[in-house]
């Protein structure tokens, strides 16, 4: 089996019979390898940045280590600098309330391990976060990191693109001097997703919850927490079960705008549309 997208060095040895096309985001080419000894999933960037891919798979292996068995992360079966390939997760489980509690309580888990510093897995490793590269390297300062190394440069990026209301700069002039209070109170370092909206949690035929395509890093939970509600997909017992396992600082559902803006400027630069807007108006709601 051979295919432009497929490099040697990930399929040579898997005993590959087909490759099938399968959904894999706007940057990468997916697959559903079969071989002999049952499916794989396998993901291509073309011309992929140094280190993205390592980053990626640094992710994967962190949460693999820490999530509860409750919570699955596929295993990293071989990876190059162009591409990775996983075990399959065999969609189709049925969603419903047992299946969110049983998520937030995975996720409370999860968020309780502690890390050295805010940023990077792996200070040997660039900062990848899906197919940007903020600076992420190890700061103590958890506020102005997502201040000063997220949010600013993002509203930059976007602005520079012509993709938000220029009123947006004096927005966060505005913001930034509560840059502390809008961070919430202080927490430790905490190993965090990074980019958990509903199209990066399955679940499989046996009902369980899987985490996929991670950016993960050390960073605040309510990262994870905010982006879970910007695009819907979660139910309010996952987030119910979550609280009563770990449970988020007094005031955090209004600090979701905040931690919202990362994905939001993101989104605007890359994607334009109302994103934008979006954008603006979660500012707008924190000076009201």
């Amino acid at each position: 089996m051979s295919s432009p997208d497929l490099p040697s060095d990930l399929t040579a040895g898997l005993d590959v019979e087909r490759a099938v096309p399968v959904g894999g985001g706007d940057t990468a080419a997916a697959y559903r390898l079969e071989t002999a000894r049952g499916p794989l999933f396998a993901k291509t960037v073309a011309g992929a940045p140094e280190g993205m891919m390592a980053t990626e798979v640094a992710g994967l292996e962190a949460l693999r280590e820490h999530a509860p068995t409750s919570l699955g992360v596929p295993e990293v079966v071989r990876w190059s600098a162009g591409g990775i390939v996983l075990e399959w997760i065999e969609e189709g489980g049925r969603r419903g309330r047992a299946t969110e509690e049983e998520l937030g309580r995975g996720l409370a888990q999860l968020h309780r391990t502690r890390g050295p510093h805010y940023g990077v897995l792996d200070p040997d490793l660039p900062g990848w976060i899906g197919s940007s590269r903020p600076d992420m390297s190890p700061a103590g300062d958890w506020a102005q990191f997502l201040l000063e190394r997220r949010i600013r440069p993002l509203l930059h990026d976007a602005l520079a693109a012509g993709r938000i209301d220029p009123v947006a700069e004096d927005l966060l002039a505005e913001l930034a001097p509560r840059a502390r209070e809008l961070a919430g109170p202080a927490e430790p370092p905490t190993l965090v997703h990074g980019d958990l909206w509903a199209g990066n949690r399955l679940v499989d035929v046996h009902g369980r919850n899987w985490l996929i395509d991670p950016s993960s890093y050390w960073g605040h939970r309510e990262i994870d927490l905010a982006m879970m509600l910007l695009f819907g997909g979660f139910g309010e017992a996952c987030f119910a079960a979550y609280a009563a396992q770990h449970p988020p600082a007094a005031g955090w559902r209004e600090r979701v705008p905040w931690y919202q803006l990362p994905p939001l400027l993101r989104h605007a630069y890359r994607f334009g549309g109302g994103y934008g807007d979006a954008a603006v108006e979660a500012m707008r709601r924190l000076l009201d």
